[in-house]
């Protein structure tokens, strides 16, 4: 069975393809399906905006199939928040990487409490147009300066440790990081979901 993950990022698709691993679910992304464009992530709840992305890949696929995607967001508890649902887009539309990153050491430049979470949410939209949705969460905290070069597409994972770990996201295996990651609860959960029924 193959799904469309509606995604250009390399690091999520790795991460999650990694996930279903040894299942008879075959993951492929947007570049793979040859559906061009990407959803406008205008929603208010990260569950809104991976909707959008699934809804996107399933409007856009010439065979309705099976599409899942997921948003993430960053909850700064010294930001009240920030950045909440727009991590990817926080320090500007056309932000890099890089920029992202630094824009975040910044914004917490002097402050001590730099515990945070990150939340993910998954969309799953079956080939009828039926909808399910499944999350996970990690607390953790923000360094004050990266420890690694970044994920690509990933501005967090060289400053972000999960609460109890010695390593950022960056410097962690594909496996290891899925173990305990946000979006590692949420996939396995929509794996889980997937397999009970196919």
């Amino acid at each position: 069975m193959k799904i469309i993950l509606s995604t250009r990022n390399p690091s999520k698709a790795e991460q999650i393809q990694a996930i279903f691993k040894n299942t008879n679910i075959s993951i492929i992304t947007l570049a793979d399906a040859n559906i061009e464009g990407e959803a406008v992530e205008d929603g208010d709840t990260l569950q809104t905006n991976a909707l959008k992305k699934a809804l996107f890949a399933r409007e856009h696929s010439k065979d309705k199939i099976w599409t899942m995607a997921d948003d993430t967001g960053l909850f700064i508890d010294a930001l009240a928040g920030e950045p909440g649902i727009k991590a990817a887009r926080w320090a500007g539309e056309t932000a890099t990487t890089d920029e992202i990153t630094r824009y975040t050491l910044k914004r917490l430049e002097g402050i001590s409490n730099r515990s945070a979470t990150f939340e993910t949410a998954v969309a799953i939209v079956s080939p009828t147009g039926e909808k399910h949705l499944f999350s996970g969460k990690v607390r953790g905290y923000i360094l004050e300066n990266p420890r690694v070069k970044p994920q690509p597409k990933m501005p967090y994972s060289p400053i972000f440790m999960p609460e109890g770990e010695k390593l950022v996201w960056a410097e962690m295996s594909v496996e290891h990081e899925n173990s305990i990651s946000h979006r590692g609860k949420a996939f396995r959960q929509a794996r889980a979901f997937l397999e009970k029924i196919l």
